[in-house]
């Protein structure tokens, strides 16, 4: 199987630092494969929570995670500080998608990069929303 790649976009919007926690950490020692995915939607709760919003509101609709790909490229441990850069990126009618990348604190090595799809919802109605303009105008800003 031929390996993914993933682009990076050359600007992040936002930043922000979290600890490797012991419960963060697998049978072998290092991160969990399945713990990149909370420290990015961690990461991602925190940037919308800085811009004005919640995950349920978003200028009034509410948001839901579609797809998710994660490369990882080295490990990081218990006590490590890694610094996650986010940005939404490739903007369409009922969505984006945000892109991620960890940075061990210190090193600057890179610990894991990953995309995920961020369509918005109304949940009452249960289906897509298009984009709030307001979302839109706060990344710009951004």
């Amino acid at each position: 199987m031929p390996r993914t790649k993933l682009k990076l976009p050359h600007h992040f919007q936002f930043s922000t630092e979290m600890a490797i926690r012991v419960g963060d950490v697998n049978y072998a020692g290092h991160l969990s494969n399945d713990r990149v995915l909370a420290l990015i939607h961690e990461a991602r709760v925190r940037f919308l929570k800085q811009l004005g919003f919640t995950e349920l509101d978003v200028g009034g609709v509410g948001s839901i995670m579609t797809e998710a790909v994660i490369l990882y490229k080295s490990e990081a441990f218990q006590g490590d500080k890694v610094q996650i850069h986010v940005t939404p990126a490739d903007f369409h009618k009922y969505g984006c998608d945000f892109y991620y990348k960890l940075v061990h604190v210190g090193s600057g090595r890179e610990i894991a990069r990953a995309k995920t799809g961020f369509l918005f919802y109304d949940y009452g109605k249960r289906k897509m929303a298009p984009v709030p303009l307001v979302f839109v105008e706060r990344c710009s800003n951004n």
